[in-house]
């Protein structure tokens, strides 16, 4: 354990941390939080789940009430951003801008905390929405929704935690700069959780999910750090993103072997 002043990681899991986890990460009900920063960190999983959840409900509903497929999957994207308010949606496309639009570290950070989006946002935004759509369709064509839909919003919720703690910040400013940084028992905490409700729901199945997140999660960071020396909450967003997409490719294939 990192001697950083704090008590273990297991000494500060608590009931309260959830509440602040879903007050971060959603729009959903959270209650009175207290405010502890990145100790909250193992429980953004658990909203992960609880998105996905609502996901599934959602085309669910739609299917019973004699929708197709397409309709059912789009829905379930639509219920999602609007329990998380389109947070992760957000920093994807402010990555695709800042990345590629910008020549040099200081422009791309400029870039990524301007409001308006660009020409790379926008085609980031689309392709994520149309692969996540298409994988969803493909799910409910196989039979499987709820065990995926959320198995995959919980694996995608860890990486967040490991890139803050691997990565330094690199605007020292914003929402990822005043979480903090959680220590290592936080972060593999968090990835417990991710794993552990994973395989609960999906078996085997699980194991190349975790996989494909854990690589989505790798390249992320490893454009971050080459564009900009680091992480931001924008940075964050797009990593949960693209490993959502992730780890649904991987469940796709699993469960259509």
């Amino acid at each position: 354990m990192e001697n950083d002043g704090q008590a273990p990681a297991s000494a500060r899991m608590k009931p309260a941390d959830i509440a602040e986890a879903f007050a971060l990460l959603s729009r959903l009900p959270a209650g009175k939080v207290a405010f502890r920063g990145a100790g909250s960190a193992w429980a953004w999983p658990l909203v992960g789940a609880a998105v996905g959840t609502i996901a599934a409900v959602s085309a669910s509903l739609a299917l019973w009430l004699g929708l197709g497929p397409a309709s059912a999957a789009a829905l379930a994207i639509a219920a999602q951003i609007a329990a998380t308010g389109a947070l992760h949606e957000d920093g994807l496309a402010d990555c695709a801008d800042g990345f590629w639009g910008g020549q040099d570290r200081t422009r791309r950070l400029e870039i990524m905390k301007d409001s308006r989006i660009g020409t790379y946002g926008v085609l980031a935004l689309v392709v994520s929405f149309v692969l996540r759509w298409s994988l969803v369709m493909s799910l409910i064509g196989s039979g499987h929704l709820f065990a995926p839909l959320i198995a995959a919003g919980a694996l995608s919720r860890a990486p967040m935690a490991a890139l803050m703690h691997v990565l330094p910040n690199a605007r020292g400013a914003g929402l990822a700069a005043t979480t903090g940084r959680p220590d290592r028992e936080t972060v593999i905490l968090s990835g417990v959780w991710a794993m552990l409700i994973a395989i609960l729901l999906t078996g085997f199945a699980a194991l190349p999910a975790i996989l494909a997140v854990a690589l989505a999660a790798g390249g992320v960071a490893a454009i971050a750090g080459r564009r900009i020396g680091g992480q931001t909450g924008d940075v964050l967003g797009a990593a949960q993103q693209v490993g959502e997409s992730a780890a649904l490719m991987a469940l796709v294939i699993a469960y259509s072997n």
